[in-house]
């Protein structure tokens, strides 16, 4: 019989984060993922300085820093009619947590991985998709997988933890149902070539604004990787219309990429994200736990999905490791995690929400889209905004450290 002390289910951040942490605390931990490796497209980019200083914390500051990487030293918004808003400069945090780090999510996953394959008690089992709970007397008591051949087999754990995204396979088969929150717009992302004169440490996120749309772009080695942002439903319609209309739409919102938007060779090369806003009115049920995008799936706008998910990560670790070393973990302990990190879900929600009322819909409504004069005067001149913002953005609410027992001295460097 297959058997674990805590079964994570999706090696995304969250997932690979929880392993490494549970596994440095002696937990006997299995990470299942589904795919055969972490190599694909069209995921988050940032690593916010809240990750930056966990990862520091756990003594693989010196690893992380050697990735490819670039730096975001500042979050500007373009607002129609006002310019360039500059939400965020990370000058004013002290060093070296001043920045946003913008690297290929794959590599931070394999980074994860590698690092966590060093402890004796974490094993990774690619190729494992999670298809449904076991139970006894009503406790979750494991899941049940198939793996790439078509096989099946089941894994039995004193704690299943859904870590498997907004589309979480186990948070439907435990019944725990999201309160939904309105998103007015959908992402197609699709890539387009980097010349080799425009390669270099260059950072950000582009963003481009036109009547009814909405593009951003983000820099990879040798391609851009481009989100379009069209009006929520509007996929069938987009599709219908032709790659040629789509190349239009790509070249009147960034003019500098024209001459390129012919490598788009057909529709299928669009990659539709319905994008979601929601949150579990309980994370939690006897034996199953779900935190990241499974407990609280995010809006892209910020970029903050990712290390919100780390975060619920470190906070579980750190209360359900003792618990799991004992073999005895309560909803009283789930329900200890879920409270914690509940609090900054929702302010960082409705932080999103707020951004998608004041330029998402008046902008997909044809309207100009802009931000209440009060609110620009405060980000812009207001000395306590001005310095809480970049803060704010870097750590977000209720940053999390690392527990003591996942701390680990920086290596020394060969000699």
């Amino acid at each position: 019989m297959e058997r674990t002390g805590c079964a994570v289910v999706g090696g995304g951040p969250a997932g690979m984060m929880l392993g490494l942490l549970l596994a440095r605390a002696g937990v006997e931990v299995t990470v299942l993922e589904k795919h055969g490796d972490f190599l694909r497209d069209f995921r988050g980019d940032t690593v916010h300085a809240s990750t930056i200083r966990l990862i520091d914390e756990l003594g693989l500051g010196d690893g992380f820093r050697k990735l490819p990487q670039s730096r975001l030293n500042n979050v500007a918004f373009p607002i129609p009619g006002v310019g360039l808003v500059t939400l965020g400069d990370f000058a004013s945090l002290k060093p070296p947590y001043n920045y946003i780090a913008m690297m290929p999510q794959w590599d931070f996953l394999n980074f994860l991985a590698t690092e966590a394959a060093r402890e004796p008690t974490f094993t990774l089992l690619m190729e494992h998709e999670a298809t449904s709970l076991m139970y006894d007397g009503g406790r979750v008591t494991g899941v049940r997988y198939r793996t790439r051949d078509g096989s099946e087999g089941a894994l039995h754990a004193d704690l299943v933890v859904a870590t498997d995204g907004r589309h979480s396979v186990l948070r439907r088969a435990a019944a725990l149902r999201p309160k939904d929150y309105p998103v007015p717009f959908d992402t197609w992302w699709f890539k387009l070539p980097r010349h080799a004169s425009e390669k270099g440490a260059v950072a950000g996120i582009v963003p481009a604004f036109r009547n009814r749309e909405a593009m951003i772009a983000l820099f990879r080695d040798d391609y851009y990787q481009m989100g379009y942002l069209g009006p929520k439903g509007a996929d069938a319609r987009i599709r219908s219309e032709g790659i040629e209309r789509f190349r239009e739409r790509v070249a009147a919102l960034r003019p500098d990429l024209a001459d390129r938007v012919d490598s788009i060779r057909s529709i299928d090369d669009l990659h539709w994200l319905d994008v979601r806003l929601d949150r579990l009115r309980r994370w939690y049920v006897d034996g199953l736990l779900c935190i990241g995008d499974a407990a609280h799936a995010m809006s892209p706008a910020g970029g903050v999905g990712i290390n919100l998910a780390i975060q619920d990560a470190v906070a579980a670790a750190a209360r359900l490791a003792p618990a799991l070393l004992r073999g005895q973990v309560s909803k009283k302990d789930l329900a200890a995690v879920e409270r914690r990190r509940r609090m900054p879900t929702v302010i960082v929600q409705t932080v999103q929400r707020v951004m998608h009322r004041a330029v998402f819909v008046p902008l997909f409504a044809g309207r100009r889209p802009g931000a209440p004069p009060v609110l620009l005067f405060f980000v812009r001149h207001a000395p306590v905004v001005r310095r809480l913002m970049p803060r704010l953005i870097a750590f977000g609410p209720r940053p999390e450290h690392a527990p003591a027992f996942a701390r680990r001295a920086q290596p020394r460097e060969a000699t």
